[in-house]
């Protein structure tokens, strides 16, 4: 007779094809086989207040847990990494402020409490699911109450002379009461120690953390014994090994002197005036461990350069100006001395403005495109001084307005080469000359100009960064008298200002408050005679967002732009972040240019209102705005769309 047996069904295990997890998750143990034990991990807190939070601590300390798909081989094994996890768990409790809780790692009514040792009885629970399921393993935890803080002292270990920390309960933060949790204690550390080392006391430290905990009344006691050290300031600056960039560069961008008071701003402020370097990519501050002969803290400066050759692309559009791209090279280390320059070429939509419009593809004309090719020349730190070089020239050919409002068409080319004289990290001021040819045509007529010119101007900026400022004030202003003697065709004296303010509501800047107003002005020539480029005009997406570009100001003949000689605007957000990566901006801006020398208040402003959405990217956030004029005239549109990298200013 012959007997057939079936072999028992297998599952195909597709874990080895699962490249990009299709088949499964972490959470779902490996399949039951003969040779290991997989378990599937639970965590019971019964009905805790903050259970979700809780076991998210939880899960962070255990072996178990970290280790969930890679299945041990026995039983006595998985027994040791139950055992091995309970020391772990206990202090992750802790660390929450529950000092009276109750742990045991349970598996089929046998289980494993603090301070036992897995027994035979576990060993034979856990094998008895060898091969037909996963070992249900349940970390129980009744938590208790959270322990709060009663008595909270900072001494300091000098106890000669007048205290460090006049009053260490403000600086610490902590009150009776608190939560008595780990982070609640580390943070108080830090605050004390930022505390007097913004006194200019570098080598502050903690030396002693005494916690006592009273388990029968649920409170902590804690001690903190602080070593303020000494008040010292700056030391020697030293510049690390450099590869290409010369570090007589890196030392003219650094604006500390031996001597000055200690401060961690100052340092602060040093590393991002360094990065401010075209050719430095990252930069590391370090701090000698105790001071020198003279009592001041020697500091040590090292950087990382970037690579020297840089390509790139961009793109950005709005539903009212239309699309516009740029592409552009640099170099970042052109001669060996840290000089930049960047070449770019920017193609645009030139808006018709003369009524017609393109209905289809065959309506495309030549003329619809808009070009500009610009270069750009920095010499940092001329002979190692805090004096840079710049060179930077223009040639555009361009058509601004809107076909209701008509507008203006341009080209024209321009040359300007200045010294920068850096005062700090915050200020500079800059002089320099100016030429620019070209030829305007709009409704006042056509234009063909020289200006030569003296372009001065005042910066100060005291933002945390550039592209998303956060805390700070950015303010700028520029003269610019363009006299006839000096070869101009017209002579005018151009002024231009812009504050911006931005201000944090919480310490990580998830709420913030941010402000901007312009101004200008153009003096000495009748607005007829100024070219239309030099001309003011407010709307688009860093000015007055909602109206097209550069299609506010005054109207002249056949109700056609023309442009003003003053200039307002104004600019209030509030830029909430929802989350790390993703947060609005609910905003408003108001403005329009005037044809008179100084803005007249008593003529109609344009407003604007929108909500922006930001999504936050190392390089700078991606912006999106939709914005809606508040009191539009005939012929504007009902909202428009911007799209781009940065803050609208």
């Amino acid at each position: 007779m012959l007997s057939v047996q079936p072999s028992p069904a297998e599952a195909f295990d597709f874990s080895s094809l699962d490249i990009f997890g299709l088949f499964g998750t972490k959470d779902q143990p490996p399949p039951a086989n003969a040779t290991t034990l997989p378990y599937k991990l639970e965590f019971d807190l019964g009905d805790a207040a903050d259970a979700k939070a809780l076991t998210r601590a939880l899960q962070d300390a255990s072996l178990l847990y970290r280790l969930r798909q890679d299945a041990p081989p026995d039983g006595e094994t998985l027994a040791r990494r139950m055992a091995a996890d309970l020391n772990p768990l206990v202090d992750a409790l802790w660390s929450q402020g529950y000092f009276n809780a109750e742990l045991a790692i349970a598996v089929d009514g046998a289980s494993l409490k603090v301070g036992a040792e897995p027994n035979a009885t576990l060993v034979r629970a856990l094998e008895a699911h060898r091969n037909r399921d996963a070992v249900p393993i349940t970390v129980r935890v009744k938590p208790g109450p959270v322990f709060g803080f009663r008595n909270i002292e900072v001494v300091q270990r000098d106890e000669s002379g007048p205290p460090a920390i006049t009053d260490p309960a403000k600086v610490s933060r902590l009150k009776p009461g608190d939560a008595a949790t780990s982070a609640a204690l580390r943070s108080a550390q830090a605050s004390l120690v930022d505390y007097l080392r913004n006194q200019s006391r570098p080598l502050a430290k903690i030396v002693e953390l005494r916690p006592v905990v009273d388990h029968a009344t649920g409170i902590m006691d804690v001690t903190y014994v602080v070593d303020p050290g000494p008040i010292a300031g700056f030391g020697d600056v030293t510049i690390g090994q450099t590869v290409d960039v010369p570090p007589a560069v890196v030392r003219s961008f650094i604006y500390l002197e031996p001597g000055d008071p200690y401060s961690p701003k100052a340092l602060a402020d040093t590393r991002k005036s360094v990065a401010t370097i075209p050719a430095i990519g990252s930069v590391r501050i370090r701090e000698a461990d105790k001071l020198d002969t003279a009592g001041n803290l020697p500091i040590f400066v090292d950087i990382t350069e970037r690579p020297k050759r840089l390509i790139g692309f961009s793109a950005r559009y709005s539903t009212i100006d239309g699309p516009a791209v740029k592409t552009y090279w640099e170099h970042r280390n052109l001669f060996g001395g840290a000089e930049r320059l960047r070449i770019e070429g920017d193609l645009f939509l030139a808006p018709r403005i003369d009524g017609t419009k393109i209905q289809k593809f065959g309506d495309f004309e030549q003329s619809d495109i808009g070009g500009r090719f610009a270069f750009s020349f920095l010499k940092p730190a001329l002979y190692g001084s805090r004096y840079d070089f710049l060179l930077d020239g223009m040639a555009t050919r361009e058509r601004v307005g809107t076909n209701r409002y008509g507008g203006y068409t341009a080209r024209y080319a321009n040359v300007t080469t200045a010294i920068r004289r850096r005062f700090s990290d915050t200020f500079s001021v800059q002089a320099g000359i100016e030429v620019e040819r070209g030829q305007t045509s709009d409704v006042l007529g056509q234009i063909d100009y020289t200006l030569v010119g003296i372009p001065l101007s005042v910066k100060y900026d005291s933002t945390d960064s550039l592209l998303d400022a956060t805390r700070g004030i950015r303010a700028i202003a520029s003269v610019a008298p363009y006299p006839t003697f000096l070869g101009s065709t017209v002579g005018v004296v151009q002024t231009k200002a812009a504050l911006s303010g931005y201000y944090a509501l919480d310490d990580d800047a998830r709420y913030v408050l941010a402000g901007r107003i312009g101004l200008g002005s153009i003096a000495g020539a009748e607005l007829a005679e100024i070219p239309a480029t030099r001309r003011f005009y407010a709307g688009g997406g860093g000015s007055v967002r909602g109206y097209a570009y550069r299609s506010l100001a005054p109207l002249g003949p056949l109700g056609q732009l023309t442009g003003g000689r003053s200039l307002f605007e104004a600019s209030v957000e509030a830029r909430i972040k929802i989350t790390d990566t993703i947060g609005i901006v609910p905003f408003a801006d108001a403005g329009t240019a005037f044809s008179s020398t100084l803005p007249d208040f008593k003529e109609k402003l344009q407003y604007s209102a929108g909500l922006g959405l930001r999504y936050y990217t190392p390089i700078g956030p991606i912006r999106v705005d939709v914005a809606a004029p508040l009191n539009p005239r005939k012929g504007d549109k009902p909202f428009a769309l911007y799209v781009s990298i940065g803050q609208a200013f």
